[in-house]
């Protein structure tokens, strides 16, 4: 609206859109909840309360709260595009969302950043984007694309783009590495996000310096404590497989809530349906006590100001209408969700009509493997002990273990009895024949072998199994479907859900993507598997950013001394 067009509205002397009635108006600018009428008119809210009004909606006492916003967010982890995305969290009052697409991105470059966003253009959710600072995440592993500073230069001048992504080489900014720091350099005037799990002390110092403004990798609280009381905002994280906010949630006080923010990191099809986004970390901050109106700004006002998104994140005169109306404060049951002062949600459904335009389609094949039979995944033993990933639950984080292999004619095999299995990457991108092999302790499986496309960051595929020709047939399996995940036993293919775009992502609703990996746990439970979501686990396995010992197509990764070791051995 034009100034003066906005200036008649807010002063009652033209007919606003809508006058929403007898709502408890959260307001998180002030703190205070209290009884008002809310004027909205071409999106934006033009004030409290009697207006003349085309339409006269009575809230009957619910509670009126901002949309919600994730302040970081990989889609792709949903294993849909933003459409199908967009129809699962609507209805949970996530009105924006600020994504970091460094997933396609190490598959496909800046041209799949571009794709992305284009599939938002018709929906209506406000998509903003953070550009990938580290692909490929590390020189430990082959990625499909390498993305330098001049290449993002272009893309960091849209207003869409509000920054740049987790800067998961620490080191590189530590060490002062030129192309590091050319990339931070760049985005002068916009956000950096962090992504240092345990950085402390002067390192840590170092890396906030270089103009690095937030983490979302904090696990446990003295971290989080440190990062905070060196000024950066925390992150809290409550993801699919990393669950981060049962443990931080107690260091928020009425004094420091302002520089903390809710966000879901990765997130799989069955928790967003069913439990929803960031609404569910409101809930469950609620629930370990902290103040509903507190929970929610660190939903909505607090993100909007860290990432600077002018008109968002409160009700206020000049605010964009996107509003939550909530029967239940503490329960946050979302009845209706506006965006832009239009109803797009009501009784957890998007209204039909809403979102519009055609999901994305398959990409091009980007399978190039040979052929991989057993063979490939056997391990010399090189003696008698080795280095086994052990997982954490709820963690990305993984425990570096030592121990006795088990072994048949000379060849380190797994050992079910003990929870020890083989674990394999192997590269997709390039063509190199590259097989990463180690051992893996947590998945429980006696039997079969499971494997993912989706392997942060560089998404070769991640194999864990018990035997090698069940490995072998997963991989077979995910390149006959141009990516996905698999699960397999005895040479056969028991469950699977193709992931044809960009190996990342699937064509189907998102509903059918729910029922598939469903499906996919069922049987890995059959085969012993005990984790919760074995498959985002697995895609976590091969990031070899996040501390202790990792795995790439290059071989077995140290994180803490950052470089490629032997699997047999303390060294």
């Amino acid at each position: 609206m034009e100034p003066k067009e906005a200036i008649a509205f807010a002063k009652g002397e033209r007919d606003v859109d809508l006058l929403l009635k007898n709502a408890q108006l959260v307001n998180v600018l002030s703190g205070k909840v209290e009884f008002r009428n809310v004027a909205v008119t071409q999106g934006i809210v033009v004030g409290f309360g009697d207006y003349p009004a085309r339409k006269v909606l009575d809230l009957e006492g619910r509670f009126l709260v901002p949309g919600f916003i994730d302040a970081h967010v990989h889609i792709e982890s949903s294993l849909v595009g933003v459409r199908e995305y967009a129809r699962a969290i609507l209805p949970h009052g996530v009105t924006t969302v600020v994504t970091d697409f460094h997933e396609i991105a190490n598959v496909m470059g800046t041209e799949g950043i571009k794709l992305m966003h284009k599939e938002a253009e018709s929906i209506p959710l406000n998509l903003y984007v953070m550009l990938p600072s580290c692909v490929p995440a590390t020189p430990l592993e082959t990625s499909g694309a390498e993305i330098r500073a001049e290449d993002l230069q272009e893309l960091m001048e849209q207003e869409w783009v509000k920054g740049l992504g987790e800067m998961m080489n620490f080191p590189g900014v530590i060490h002062k590495v030129p192309g590091v720091l050319k990339k931070i350099q760049m985005a002068q005037g916009k956000r950096v996000d962090g992504h240092a799990p345990g950085l402390g002390g002067k390192e840590l110092a170092a890396y906030i310096i270089a103009g690095i403004s937030s983490d979302h990798e904090c696990t446990q609280r003295a971290e989080a404590e440190e990062k905070l009381a060196q000024g950066m905002y925390i992150m809290i994280r409550e993801g699919s497989t990393a669950k981060n906010l049962q443990e931080l949630i107690p260091l928020v006080t009425p004094e420091n809530a302002r520089r903390y923010m809710f966000v879901s990191d990765d997130r799989h099809p069955l928790e967003l349906i069913s439990e929803g986004s960031v609404d569910h970390c409101v809930r469950e901050a609620i629930h370990w006590g902290i103040d509903p109106v507190i929970a929610i700004q660190m939903a909505t006002v607090n993100p909007a100001e860290y990432l600077r998104l002018p008109g968002l994140g409160a009700i206020a005169p000049g605010y964009r209408a996107d509003l939550l109306v909530i029967d239940d404060l503490r329960r946050i049951e979302i009845y209706q969700v506006f965006k832009d002062g239009r109803l797009v949600a009501e009784r957890g459904k998007v209204i039909p009509g809403v979102i519009k335009g055609r999901r994305i389609s398959a990409l091009q094949d980007t399978f190039h493997i040979q052929g991989i039979s057993a063979k490939r995944f056997q391990i010399k033993a090189q003696g008698s002990r080795a280095k086994v990933i052990e997982l954490i639950p709820h963690q990305i984080v993984t425990k570096r273990g030592l121990h006795k292999v088990k072994t048949e004619g000379g060849m380190a095999v797994a050992d079910p009895a003990r929870d020890i299995l083989k674990i394999a990457v192997v590269e997709r991108h390039k063509g190199t024949g590259n097989v990463g092999l180690g051992l893996v302790k947590g998945f429980g499986l006696w039997e079969g072998a499971i494997a993912s496309s989706v392997a942060h960051d560089s998404h070769n595929i991640v194999i864990v199994g018990v035997r090698d020709d069940d490995m072998a047939r997963a991989v077979q399996g995910i390149v006959e479907m141009k990516g996905g995940l698999i699960a397999t036993r005895a040479g056969e293919i028991l469950a699977s859900l193709p992931l044809p775009i960009g190996g990342l992502m699937s064509d189907l609703s998102i509903e059918e993507v729910r029922d598939r990996l469903d499906n996919l746990h069922r049987r890995v439970r059959e085969m012993g598997g005990k984790l919760e979501d074995p498959f985002m686990t697995l895609s976590f396995l091969a990031l070899p950013v996040i501390p202790e010992l990792k795995i790439t197509d290059k071989g077995l990764v140290d994180v803490t001394r950052f470089e490629i070791v032997p699997l047999f051995g303390e060294g």
